[in-house]
């Protein structure tokens, strides 16, 4: 949730800034060290499945920031792409993993572990949905995801600013785009096991390649099959994860021009909803990071995911072609769960402080949705007179259907239902039965969105970027809960524009400014049953980009400025419903990222983050930093060897609406280490938390605050045949 308050921040300027502005711009010079080491060798390998070795951190292009196959260095925003050699050696197994290594990108509560959620540039999206985020440009983050896997990704990209007037329903901080890994014509496959601390087990099959063809006729279908299972228990007490994911894809060569791609996803992921740990006179720390404060015997919340996308691409012309997309997503979130509740006003109020004793609440989730989506792009190339174009045109379909039914205790039974923070005791159960609705409501709505955008190169220099997308959202909201009540339509209209220019000053710096808008529909309604006008961003970025010569590494510095208004949260008098806030917000800060392979062997990825947000907006750090570095070398008897570390720092945060419970800065450190004894087998050790840190990451409120996670040991084994 975002977290709002009527605070004052003071603007104090930060020496890291200079610092690190300064870093990236005598970053170039390090060429030299890389000349000078040219007697290393180049490990350009090349892996198709399985863990990558010797690959890079820095992208030339980007699928999601132009649709169309743009370079990076013309794109007049920043996009930020987390390679799959950066995934893989950062150990990644989740989304979470790879953020604090991505500048402008925080991590925010996540609904005890259900979900993720995660903010750029200090806006978030839906208060339950998480973050704009994309899966194969397809809009895939409505309803209710388990957290992300990275076995079937091939890269995440971090669409930096405004991206409404491609993607419409979006936040002016920016979009993520998911890339998956596709079917390959060349069979190949791996097996990977690990296993670490707190008894965690993970397997994962990775498996490609044709499904027909011969010596002399060449292969028009692929496949390639994602597996993975996996358990882990949890630092924090009672808690236990069990995942399961199927991702299933297939390639179809229909014609010479034409081709047809399905892609699959099939997740399950049982565990109980953690809200992790609650303050103590506003302060973090006084009871353990381990502490659980539901129940036992409530059991595993049960999430399942399935995604159904086809792709259709054809090429009309040598200029012309024609792309299609049709996704189908059902989602489903169901169990039981206790959690520890700031009612407020009474005893329960202040009972934590003056009893150490917190009020509970019981509740039952049965929550479900459906999501259709069909995309239709022509994209062409052509000339007027000396002005080269890159025209996109396209139409978008949207049907998303939401059936949320939470069922809780009535009254004061509530209040009884507690726990004692210091010695809890488990297994008391409440005497009245989950009959009062705390969520029963239908969710619907529909949208038809057109958009056009022209990529105008005016001289092999100057480079313009224009774009337009017009929205017509309906939406309804059926409050079961109140009988009689009306159902509450939605029908706002959106235009959102796009404009930006890129000078490229030379073949490795370009300069680029950029502007848009965006707008994003509010699916719940005020306790008077009053529709929320969309949430309306205008967003204005300028920076610069450089790249080395070989187009190994390279840097952005951007700096923006981003205004919203028509932003809600929740009324915590009425909950759920939600309640506008006056007036605009407005944050503006400083990016700078490195990633690369900046020598023979060595490749690094560092970020800054400066992020001067509104008074009325908390949980943002006001810096942050992060650093990773890995050098491989050849093995005296065969093989590579891989060493590496980094860290990620946060500054302090405000936690609560009321800005009066704080989360501590903390810096932690990690380790990764391999040995690719041959081409076929790979061992691995990484430590995460390597001083052991108790830190605290994210916040809903002042009782539920998620902590980071202690020291974690994890040792894989990888095999590719």
């Amino acid at each position: 949730m975002t977290s709002i308050t009527a605070k004052r921040l003071s603007v104090r300027t930060s020496h890291s800034i200079v610092a690190l502005a300064c870093l990236a711009a005598c970053l170039p010079s390090t060429k030299a060290i890389a000349q000078s080491e040219g007697a290393l060798p180049t490990l350009d390998t090349v892996e198709v499945v399985g863990r990558q070795q010797s690959g890079q951190y820095h992208a030339q292009d980007s699928e999601g920031a132009t649709k169309t196959d743009t370079p990076l260095q013309e794109v007049p925003q920043a996009v930020r792409v987390v390679t799959r050699q950066l995934v893989d050696d950062l150990g990644a197994q989740r989304l979470d993993d790879v953020l604090d290594y991505v500048a402008g990108v925080s991590r925010q509560n996540n609904f005890g572990g259900m979900w993720d959620n995660v903010a750029m540039r200090g806006f978030v999206g839906h208060e339950d949905m998480g973050m704009s985020l994309l899966r194969n440009g397809m809009q895939s983050n409505r309803g209710f995801n388990a957290p992300r896997d990275t076995a079937n990704v091939e890269r995440f990209e971090f669409l930096k600013g405004t991206m409404g007037a491609l993607y419409g329903n979006s936040e002016p901080g920016g979009t993520m785009n998911l890339v998956t890994k596709q079917p390959l014509w060349k069979a190949a496959h791996s097996l990977e096991t690990y296993y670490g601390t707190y008894g965690s087990t993970r397997m994962a099959l990775d498996t490609t390649g044709p499904l027909n063809g011969n010596a002399s006729e060449p292969a028009t279908m692929a496949y390639r099959l994602n597996v993975v299972k996996e358990e882990q228990d949890s630092f924090r007490n009672f808690v236990r994860i069990r995942r399961e994911m199927i991702a299933p894809a297939f390639t179809w060569r229909l014609t010479p021009d034409t081709q047809l791609r399905y892609d699959g996803e099939f997740l399950r992921q049982r565990a109980p909803l953690d809200r992790g740990v609650l303050t103590v006179n506003r302060q973090v720390g006084a009871v353990p990071i381990s502490r659980f404060f539901g129940e036992p015997s409530d059991g595993d919340i049960t999430m399942q995911n399935q995604t159904h996308q086809f792709l259709l691409d054809h090429a009309l012309s040598a200029d012309w072609s024609l792309r299609a997309g049709l996704q189908y997503k059902r989602n489903t979130m169901k169990g039981l769960e206790s959690e520890a509740f700031p009612f407020p006003g009474g005893a329960c109020g202040s009972s934590v402080e003056t009893m150490g004793w917190a009020c509970r609440r019981q509740v039952s989730r049965d929550f479900g949705s459906q999501d259709t989506s069909l995309q239709l792009d022509l994209t062409g190339r052509f000339k007027t007179g000396s002005l080269e174009h890159t025209l996109l045109t396209g139409v978008e379909f949207n049907r998303f259907t939401l059936d949320q039914t939470m069922m809780t205790h009535a009254g004061g039974t509530r209040y009884g239902y507690g726990i004692d923070i210091y010695n809890p005791v488990y297994g008391n159960q409440p005497s009245a039965p989950l009959n009062v609705s705390a969520i029963n409501r239908d969710v619907s709505d529909r949208t038809m969105a057109i958009y056009v955008q022209d990529q105008i190169s005016l001289t092999p220099q100057w480079k313009l970027l224009a774009g337009v997308r017009h929205d017509r959202y309906r939406g309804a909201i059926t409050e079961r809960a109140v009988d009689g009540a009306p159902t509450t339509y939605q029908q706002p209209n959106a235009t959102s524009p796009r404009l930006g220019l890129t000078w490229l000053a030379t073949p490795q710096w370009s300069l680029y400014a950029s502007a848009g808008k965006t707008f994003r529909a509010q699916a719940q309604t005020t306790y008077t049953g009053a529709a929320i006008p969309p949430e309306r961003g205008t967003a204005y970025e300028t920076g610069a980009k450089w790249q080395s010569a070989d187009q190994q590494w390279g840097s952005t510095i951007a700096l923006f400025d981003i205004r919203k208004r028509h932003m809600a949260t929740w009324d915590e008098e009425n909950e759920p419903y939600l309640v506008e806030l006056p007036g605009k917000v407005r944050n503006r800060g400083l990016e700078v990222e490195v990633a690369g392979r900046i020598a023979a062997g060595w490749r690094v990825a560092m970020s800054y983050t400066y992020l001067n947000a509104d008074p009325l907006i908390t949980q943002f750090a006001r810096n942050s930093v992060s650093a990773f570095v890995t050098h491989e070398m050849a093995a005296a008897k065969g093989g590579l060897v891989g060493i590496g570390g980094g860290f990620t720092h946060v500054g302090k945060r405000d936690a609560d609406m009321d800005s009066t419970v704080h989360l501590p800065a903390y810096t932690v450190f990690k380790l990764t280490s391999y040995w690719n004894i041959d081409r076929q087998l790979r061992i691995s050790l990484d430590v995460d938390n390597l001083f052991n840190k108790t830190y605290y990451h994210s916040a809903y409120n002042r009782m539920w605050v998620m902590p980071g996670a202690p020291r974690r040991i994890t040792a894989g084994l990888q095999y590719k045949f």
